[in-house]
């Protein structure tokens, strides 16, 4: 039950940032996209030096 309302909240105020401030939330979605494409770049870097 806890966790169905924190979620609850969680998404509540995602969506009230992302009305009140869309500039800024599509700056923290670039953002962490941009860290994701970076985390999977690793990967495939340590994948290649453990093949090497």
């Amino acid at each position: 039950m806890v966790k169905k309302v924190v979620m609850l909240l969680v998404v509540g105020f995602g969506v009230y940032y992302l009305l009140t401030a869309p500039a800024g939330a599509a700056d923290a979605v670039s953002n962490a996209a941009g860290a994701v494409m970076d985390a999977f770049g690793q990967v495939g870097v340590f994948v290649n030096e453990l093949v090497a």
